[in-house]
């Protein structure tokens, strides 16, 4: 079997690892640590699991280890070692095996267990994940340890100089698993790593493979892409690649789509360098996405050409295409609901003399100040796709200190100093849709003025708006935000009428 030149290098293994190891060996078994966590550890990367291959089968495996899990095909137990390091409570142990059919691009049709080590690394994606370390010499109380580096596919030399090489012939690698694609570019992207000219080629030629894998799998794979520091290069990479289309096409509609005199940019590279801010402020996934999807609108939108072009209702329309988008790639509803909210508000004004204090509360009140910060970052993030030197220009600033002014200011009914209780003890009725209507009154009345917000001066609004007819009294209700979104909801269905949404 192959070694590199650096035959030994000293390299911290946790005590839970290596007992595992050392359990295996004193059952008379080679064991030894294969995966991500090698790639890791020899780039001094703290590893976010541990994995173990053996000669041993799962049935001597599980006699070693009586305290396991074993659930499934490949023949994996899961060795519970009572570590309260949730990244050690299980390490993972699988024998030496080979697969073989693969032909739904993702589960081999046959798997084989073997007593060859170079044919289970054989078997593995790219050449930084097909090098093992065996262990030995552990010193007393120490996590530090000696390890023999077994590389028969020089996959150290590859992680030295930040080279994704796939494990033999690259065309085979990606027909095995369609998922192999888009993770040689995500760990570009996490790594800082190049993609090797025949893998690069191998998937390109293969990009529609992509279209066989699980929406999930794919999700899970853009979700780390998306969180890593070279998200925008991701993207630009996957475009380049063909992969785009079987994960955002939304996004690529926006290739050579110009823009008016705001920006510099075409739609795609405007959303890609909006990422790229918003990635490098470390900013949470959910705003990346917003970041990315904003303005996938803008090529439905678009209305004449030239700086003078308009996009009128973009907003609108791309939260419902980025919901479109995230549900297709099976996100949360709740990743789904707040991006969606921050595309459809980020073309808030904030121009100063224009707004009003009750206008930063109706805003509040559409947001949510638990999302307003994040609103600021999409819009930063905005500016600087555009072209535009500063992030925060007086105006946003001016913005923020408005928003902290009225934080205190009732924005919802729960925030009123009269309850719906409250309601039916003064006008002695049973709940109604007409409690709901006063309370949105007072809302709406509150908001533009929130010096009302007390029990007294709002119990006798309560019984002077008792007094009116429903059409009057639900007029007055629509001062609150809430009829605002039912406004907002007609002229979105009208939206998505004229453009085929």
């Amino acid at each position: 079997m192959k070694k590199t030149d650096v035959k030994k290098i000293k390299i911290s293994v946790p005590p839970e690892v290596a007992a595992c190891v050392d359990a295996l060996h004193t059952g008379g078994f080679e064991a030894y640590i294969v995966g991500g966590c090698v790639r890791d550890a020899i780039l001094g990367r703290k590893p976010s699991d541990w994995d173990v291959t053996t000669n041993a089968k799962p049935e001597a495996i599980l006699k070693i280890f009586l305290e396991s899990v074993y659930e499934n095909m490949f023949g994996t137990v899961g060795v519970k070692t009572g570590s309260e390091d949730p990244h050690l409570a299980i390490v993972e142990v699988t024998p030496y095996r080979t697969e073989s059919g693969y032909h739904d691009m993702r589960h081999p049709d046959r798997i084989e267990f073997v007593d060859s080590l170079e044919k289970d690394l054989a078997r593995r994606d790219f050449t930084m994940n097909a090098v093992a370390l065996g262990i030995k010499n552990q010193e007393s109380g120490s996590k530090e340890v000696s390890a023999e580096i077994i590389d028969p596919f020089n996959g150290a030399e590859d992680i030295k100089n930040g080279i994704i090489r796939a494990v033999g012939e690259p065309n085979l690698r990606f027909s095995e698993d369609g998922l192999r694609l888009l993770r040689a570019v995500r760990f570009s992207c996490q790594l800082g790593f190049t993609i090797e000219k025949k893998t690069a080629e191998a998937v390109h030629a293969l990009s529609a493979n992509l279209a066989r894998i699980s929406k999930e799998r794919i999700r899970d794979e853009v979700e780390k892409l998306i969180m890593t520091e070279h998200a925008a290069e991701g993207i630009r990479a996957l475009e380049r690649m063909g992969l785009l289309a079987n994960i955002f096409p939304e996004v690529r509609e926006g290739i050579g789509v110009g823009q008016n005199k705001h920006h510099t940019f075409t739609v795609f590279e405007h959303n890609v360098k909006a990422l790229e801010y918003a990635a490098k402020k470390g900013y949470p996934l959910t705003v990346r996405l917003a970041a990315l999807l904003h303005d996938v609108a803008k090529p439905h939108t678009k209305r004449g050409e030239g700086i003078n072009c308009t996009f009128y209702g973009h907003q609108v329309v791309g939260a419902k295409l980025a919901e479109r988008a995230l549900r297709r790639l099976t996100f949360s509803a709740d990743v789904i609901a707040k991006v969606t909210l921050l595309i459809r508000e980020h073309m808030f004004v904030y121009d100063v003399g224009m707004v009003t204090d009750a206008g930063v509360r109706r805003l509040l009140r559409r947001v949510g100040y638990e999302n307003i910060d994040d609103l600021f970052h999409l819009r930063e993030a905005d500016r600087i796709g555009s072209g535009v030197p500063k992030a925060q220009p007086y105006r946003l600033r001016h913005l923020r200190f408005m928003v902290e002014k009225v934080s205190k200011d009732p924005i919802s009914v729960k925030m009123l100093a009269v309850r719906g209780d409250d309601v039916m003890r003064i006008l002695k009725i049973e709940p109604g849709p007409k409690i709901g209507m006063i309370l949105n009154a007072l809302l709406g009345e509150a908001l533009e003025d929130p010096a009302i917000n007390t029990s007294e001066v709002l119990e006798a609004r309560v019984r002077a708006l008792a007094e009116l007819d429903e059409k009057e009294l639900r007029k007055l209700a629509e001062r609150g935000l809430g009829t605002r979104e039912e406004r907002q909801e007609e002229a979105e269905d009208e939206i998505k009428k004229r453009f085929a949404v």
